[in-house]
């Protein structure tokens, strides 16, 4: 293989590979639509034309799609795929898990709870802004939103240390010219583990490489023979490698699309805009939760400019228990994203006593977990109810409803650990 990146191991005071003349005269000389480079545009369409107009029912806790809406979704994309599997889920289906991490990374989508269940559902200002873009934004867009906002976290997965440019860049530099080859299926399963069979469908689509499929067999699902690289992929790997390297979005918070725009504007001169994401605020209110643990439940209400740190306090006063150490909340953002927000004694920020209840972004029907004592970890649920109008006789938090008996903080087998200390 050509040596297209020099080395995986380059230092950032060595010289970096700058992309040929040809690969200059290949970007400059592509026309992005629907059906090419890939059929990235069209399938992430069929997605979206899928949930509209209700939204789809999602499951509780990854807020994944439902297995009686896999196989039909499966048969409208451009590439269809058999799994040979009984009950395949989501993951099951390499471009459908990648299509949906573009849709929550992107920000189109928004998971809305109905009663007990969550739909995905599409965000309507969201969706205006990206009805104005045209095709080479939009590719662009769904490029950003894959390489490096998309976390597999997203997918239910453990949170990524490595954005998925990072990781295609390495995977890239091991495909030797011919191809990689799998003579059966115990070869291809290296590539589950990285990058990532939905990253190897990602690829593809965005029309970096091509993919040979195999006849599944029983209970083994999709089936790769090779995998090559096509030439579109090498120009734009080589080109991305400084800023895949350097990894400088990792501790980015928020998503602003249009980071790689100054490395391809010059090629692509149409790439003007970039999809607007509503920029959270803070909500006002009255917000009341149900706080959970063991068999016991407290409802509680707390005025939205109240910092996060009181309602830890009234969480504990609620419980019976004591102040002596620390914590953490955590919750998932609108991209599915977990965030963490910790005691003031912690050492990464946001901390608790800095941040309102109000600019959290809860929705009614989503909750956080609160974690108290890094040693014993109480895991408390606290799931956001209600958000009612402000209410000046309500300036503090406020305990409204107690079920069950709190559990004992400190436990011993004697049951008298307590009055010993």
């Amino acid at each position: 293989m050509e040596d297209l990146f020099a080395s995986i191991n380059l230092t950032l005071n060595q010289e970096l590979p700058a992309i040929t003349e040809l690969q200059q005269a290949l970007f400059t000389e592509l026309s992005i639509d629907e059906n090419q480079p890939g059929t990235i545009l069209r399938d992430f369409q069929t997605l979206i034309d899928f949930i509209q107009p209700k939204g789809v029912e999602v499951s509780s806790v990854n807020h994944l799609l439902p297995l009686k809406v896999l196989s039909e979704l499966n048969l409208q994309l451009s590439h269809p795929i058999d799994t040979k599997l009984k009950r395949p889920v989501q993951k099951s289906y390499p471009y459908i898990n990648g299509l949906y991490l573009l849709l929550r990374s992107s920000g189109i989508v928004q998971i809305k709870s109905q009663g007990k269940k969550q739909f995905l559902v599409l965000d309507e200002a969201v969706l205006e802004s990206w009805s104005r873009l045209n095709l080479t934004e939009r590719y662009f867009t769904l490029l950003e939103a894959w390489l490096i906002w998309g976390n597999n976290e997203i997918l239910g997965e453990r949170q990524d240390t490595w954005n998925n440019l990072f990781k295609c860049i390495q995977f890239w530099a091991r495909i030797p010219d011919p191809g990689l080859k799998f003579a059966k299926y115990d070869d291809q399963q290296v590539l589950g583990y990285y990058p990532g069979l939905h990253n190897i469908a990602l690829l593809e689509l965005f029309g970096l490489l091509t993919i040979k499929q195999g006849k599944a067999q029983e209970g083994k699902g999709w089936r790769i023979t090779s995998v090559e690289r096509l030439p579109l992929g090498d120009a734009m790997f080589r080109l991305l490698f400084p800023v895949g390297i350097i990894g400088k979005f990792e501790e980015e918070i928020n998503i602003n699309f249009g980071q790689l725009q100054p490395h391809f504007q010059p090629f692509f001169p149409e790439w003007q805009n970039n999809l607007i994401l509503p920029k959270q605020g803070f909500t006002d209110g009255i917000y009341i939760f149900k706080v959970s643990v063991s068999k016991s439940w407290r409802r509680i209400a707390i005025p939205a400019k109240r910092e996060l740190s009181w309602l830890a306090s009234t969480i504990l006063d609620a419980f019976d228990f004591d102040y002596d150490h620390l914590y953490e909340f955590s919750y998932k953002d609108r991209f599915g994203r977990t965030c963490t927000i910790a005691h003031p004694y912690t050492e990464s920020p946001p901390f608790a006593d800095q941040v309102r209840i109000g600019d959290l972004s809860l929705e009614p029907g989503t909750s956080m977990t609160y974690l108290y004592d890094f040693g014993d970890n109480w895991k408390f649920d606290v799931q956001l109810e209600d958000i009612q109008p402000t209410d000046n006789k309500i300036k503090k938090a406020k305990i409204l409803e107690i079920h069950g008996d709190a559990p004992q903080q400190y436990w011993s087998e004697d049951n008298d650990w307590d009055e010993d200390e």
